[in-house]
């Protein structure tokens, strides 16, 4: 029997639930003024070290859309990110690209349950962790979960994509 999903349930969580994969909620209240950017305020307000919260974004490899998911005390290396999948070429999708291919909006977009199905690369260092942090598909929501989980259900390679800030 499946599991009721809670009501404002996003889609990450439903693909989660539908899957079956161990995973915890982290709501958090989003200050829209807070200048430390989506996912480094969302380390301090789950209260866990910004190399364990990860953010999702989206690049274009070779004209491709593509997903890169790094600590958000880093950055995502385009060039490392391209040659992860094959490519010569990475560079940043406009915002727009991002929301309308993942159904989510920046600063909440999750890497799961995601409108469209692109090519993931989840950062290396992820493995270093039992668990890590994403975004739960809303501002305010993080989820919890095995890296390997997240490479499973996300479909992603592991590749060293992500860089110092």
């Amino acid at each position: 029997m499946a599991k009721k999903h809670e009501v404002g349930a996003t889609p990450a969580v439903h693909t989660l639930v539908e899957a079956g994969i161990n995973h915890t909620l982290h709501p958090y209240t989003h200050d829209p003024s807070s200048d430390l950017g989506y996912g480094l305020e969302a380390a301090a307000a789950i209260g866990v070290d910004a190399d364990q919260v990860f953010k999702t974004l989206c690049a274009y490899v070779d004209g491709h859309l593509s997903v890169g998911i790094v600590p958000v005390s880093g950055m995502l290396d385009l060039k490392a990110l391209a040659a992860a999948f094959g490519g010569k070429r990475a560079e940043m999708a406009p915002p727009a690209d991002a929301e309308r291919s993942s159904g989510y909006v920046v600063g909440g977009i999750s890497p799961i349950g995601q409108r469209k199905a692109l090519p993931t690369a989840l950062d290396e260092t992820a493995e270093l962790y039992d668990v890590i942090y994403v975004s739960g598909g809303r501002r305010g929501l993080d989820i919890g979960l095995a890296p390997a989980d997240l490479a499973r259900i996300t479909g992603a390679i592991i590749a060293p994509i992500a860089k110092d800030a």
